[in-house]
This record gives structure tokens, sequence and C-alpha cells, in this order.
């Protein structure tokens, strides 16, 4: 069994307060992004670094129904 690292904290933070760079959805804060174009990325291509990372976790976050994880950290 292969073990799957956990994300940091501190990425679930920027993704709860960074906000998109570039296209679309730019301005738009990285958790809110729509899962539509969160599968575009996963077909096209995630960026590379940070946003990426962010990107790729989020997109597993919504694809698994997890997002009450970002919820406990907006709530502190």
């Amino acid at each position: 069994m292969q073990d799957v690292p956990m994300p940091d904290g501190k990425l679930l933070e920027e993704i709860i307060t960074v906000k998109m760079p570039f296209g679309k959805y730019k301005g738009t804060v990285i958790r809110y992004l729509p899962v539509s174009y969160l599968e575009w990325f996963s077909q096209k291509g995630f960026p590379k670094g940070r946003l990426g990372m962010m990107l790729e976790t989020l997109y597993e976050i919504k694809m698994n129904g997890l997002e009450e994880l970002l919820n406990k950290i907006t709530r502190g």
C-alpha cells in the first residue's frame, strides 16, 4: 500500500486565502474555483510550483467531498 502524503496546514491556509492570479477566474479566492475549472487543469496539466499544488489539492478535496476540511480551517 502506497503512503499518501498529507497536505501541510500552510497549503490549506493558502487555498482559503490566496486569489487566482490569472485566467477566467483571476481575483477569485482559490477555494471558490468551480470544479469544472479544476477539472480543466486536471486534463491540461496543473501549473508548476505552489499554485499548481494548491489547485491540485483543492481538486482532490472537492472530488472526494472533503470541503469540510476547509470549513474547519476557516472557522479556526
